[in-house]
């Protein structure tokens, strides 16, 4: 790097950044140098790795029975160290904005993320039907729904960074059953975070299998989650002694954590507090299960 001020001339050799320093000194109008180590040239070298370190965006191709999923996954490359990874699955819309920008935005918080793929090549669509019916072909075949939630799981866990005993999976409406589905099926997971999700009933030997502590977050107003359904799977968790706490937001319907839900279905409404603070519970529960902090 070269610095001119007026007739003054700072120059760093970039090849010896970490081993020396330019003082200048004037003797009768002239510059003569001397190089030195000083531990502050080695902090610039630090500081100006992390100012070129940033969220890294990787696309993923994997497969559940011949079927060709695409996720994409998420980690800042400030760092080599491992940390949790954490799975995250779709809306009954598919792979779209809003799944990839949580995925992202839990690699800001230091996280690992992928952002999995439920339907196969990486499909989303901005049509309720032609989403009921692609949720619908995954909820119907319980080998698949479970398999591709397991492989979207693995995925994340091959990735270098992630250390595999720190693993937790989040889900937004279609994904917050899928999430759950994952627990069921005896994933060696932390945590699971369920964000106005469907509640599928575990049968009994499901919900024995579950590992994770769950947090649902819930919209007091959602109608498409029936309270009959709410009650039989909290006995069946329970019985289970399951650790789970499922918080009510008032005011609030189904999808609100998705910004303009509401020109899609008129039913539905984002909820920015409500948002916020199943967001912080989400983060709260994090703590606990991956730093002992409660």
């Amino acid at each position: 790097m070269i610095l001119n001020s007026n007739k003054l001339w700072f120059s760093l050799r970039k090849d010896s950044l970490e081993e020396s320093l330019l003082i200048l000194h004037h003797i009768n109008g002239e510059i003569s140098m001397r190089w030195f180590f000083v531990p502050f040239v080695l902090s610039l070298g630090l500081l100006t790795n992390n100012i070129k370190a940033a969220v890294q965006e990787k696309a993923i191709e994997y497969s559940f029975e011949g079927t060709k999923l695409k996720g994409v996954l998420y980690y800042d490359d400030a760092s080599k160290a491992k940390r949790p990874g954490i799975l995250v699955v779709h809306e009954f819309w598919g792979l779209n904005d809003h799944a990839r920008e949580r995925a992202k935005k839990l690699a800001e918080m230091g996280y690992v993320a992928f952002a999995c793929d439920m339907y196969g090549e990486g499909k989303s669509t901005e049509h309720p039907q032609e989403a009921g019916q692609m949720a619908g072909e995954v909820r119907k075949n319980i080998k698949i729904w479970q398999g591709r939630a397991i492989a979207g799981f693995k995925e994340l866990k091959k990735c270098e960074y992630v250390d595999s005993a720190k693993t937790a999976v989040i889900g937004f409406c279609f994904g917050g059953s899928t999430a759950l589905e994952l627990a069921y099926s005896g994933a060696d997971l932390g945590a699971v975070v369920t964000f106005h999700g469907a509640l599928p009933v575990p049968t009994p030997e499901q919900a024995k299998a579950i590992k994770a502590k769950i947090l649902i977050c819930h919209g007091a107003s959602d109608v498409f989650i029936p309270e009959d359904s709410i009650q039989k799977f909290r006995k069946v968790l329970e019985d289970a002694k399951v650790d789970y706490q499922m918080i009510y937001y008032s005011n609030t319907t189904h999808s609100f954590t998705v910004p303009g839900v509401e020109k899609k279905m008129s039913m539905l409404r984002y909820n920015a507090d409500s948002d916020r603070r199943s967001w912080q519970q989400m983060k709260a529960l994090f703590d606990e299960v991956f730093t002992g902090k409660k």
